[in-house]
């Protein structure tokens, strides 16, 4: 590590070097006083002219630009590879299809010399739509875009108030890497299978370690939004998706689809190793969706749809999952679920008269 240096900016990037250039012009040319800053650009098996753009900059004279190739697919292998090759105490995340802020790096050295409690810091990740977006594209649809702004007030992130923070604008203390390890790269995206959250599962260890971040508004980076993410179809995919990559995570024994805590009964049965709260939320959220088109209500049957994607695909994935250690046939698991949620009825009548 470079005591010389104050942060490490990791850009991980693949296949968009017409994007390329924005993103670097923007963090080559901060309002930076007197931070100190690398940036580390990985690319991670690009087919493009991704490293000529690189190695362009670095002829312009921005000597603090390193390139690195990573040949191993997925944004977490090369984050991994940006965190091993960070010289700086501080590692910063952003992506290549965004410009960040031109007192970006000010605003994160910061935010972490006034919060010394804090080991990672999130901020505002704003759209740039590259056209108009649809009326039902609210903020209450951002999370499949990435898009992030909790307002303008700062707050914790940690075990008690489990908010995520994205990655596309996210900071750490390197020293949190060797307490909790690097992302995992069984969670990364694959070809189209989009929704993964390698960012929350670490967010999560890092909660769990009693480690805690905070949400800096004046933290903010502008990203750019295609347009085929503004369709339905991409958001039913992504809620698809996200519900698969949860299922892996096993994060219903903790969280709900939006990260926060899950308050359930300790007895509470299971079917097929899901416990039955998941399939009564299932079927609630079913339900309120048949309301919602039987009323005309478009934008609130949507919600409801996506919600249902997610909690689908949540058990479908747990029950494949646990497919391969059932000790007892389908058949038998649901007669004993049947069973013991006519006991707990019994039980809960008898506890109300």
């Amino acid at each position: 590590m470079n005591e010389q240096l104050d942060i490490s900016v990791i850009l991980c990037t693949y296949n968009r070097c017409s994007m390329l250039p924005q993103a670097l012009e923007s963090i080559l040319t901060q309002n930076k006083s007197d931070v100190r800053y690398e940036v580390v650009v990985v690319d991670n098996n690009s087919q493009d002219e991704t490293r000529a753009v690189v190695e362009s900059f670095i002829e312009r004279g921005h000597l603090n630009l390193r390139y690195i190739f990573e040949s191993r697919q997925g944004l977490s292998h090369a984050r991994n590879t940006g965190i091993e090759n960070a010289r700086a105490p501080i590692v910063a995340f952003f992506d290549d299809d965004e410009r960040v802020a031109p007192n970006w790096i000010a605003s994160i050295k910061q935010a972490f010399d006034e919060h010394p409690e804090v080991d990672f810091i999130g901020g505002k990740v704003l759209p740039h739509w590259e056209t108009e977006p649809p009326q039902w594209l609210t903020s209450d649809h951002w999370s499949p875009l990435a898009l992030v702004d909790y307002g303008d007030a700062p707050f914790y992130s940690n075990s008690e108030n489990p908010v995520c923070l994205v990655g596309g604008n996210l900071s750490f203390r390197r020293h949190v890497f060797d307490k909790v390890g690097l992302f995992d790269t069984t969670l990364q995206r694959v070809k189209d299978n989009i929704g993964s959250c390698e960012d929350h599962e670490f967010e999560l260890r890092l909660w769990r370690a009693g480690r805690q971040g905070m949400y800096a508004p004046t933290v903010s980076v502008t990203a750019d939004v295609q347009a085929e993410r503004m369709t339905k179809a991409y958001h039913r995919r992504w809620h698809s998706g996200h519900g698969k990559y949860m299922s892996v995570m096993g994060l219903y024994e903790e969280m709900d689809k939006n990260g926060h805590v899950v308050e359930k009964s300790s007895d509470d049965v299971t079917l097929f190793g899901i416990p039955g709260f998941l399939y009564r939320e299932l079927i609630k959220t079913t339900g309120k969706w048949g309301m919602a088109l039987a009323r005309g209500q478009k934008v609130e049957s949507f919600n409801y749809e996506n919600e249902i994607r997610f909690y689908s695909n949540y058990i479908r994935q747990r029950a494949e999952q646990n497919a391969k250690i059932r000790k007892h046939s389908k058949l038998a698991e649901i007669g004993s679920f049947i069973k013991a949620m006519a006991r707990k009825k019994t039980v809960s009548t008898g506890k109300d008269k």
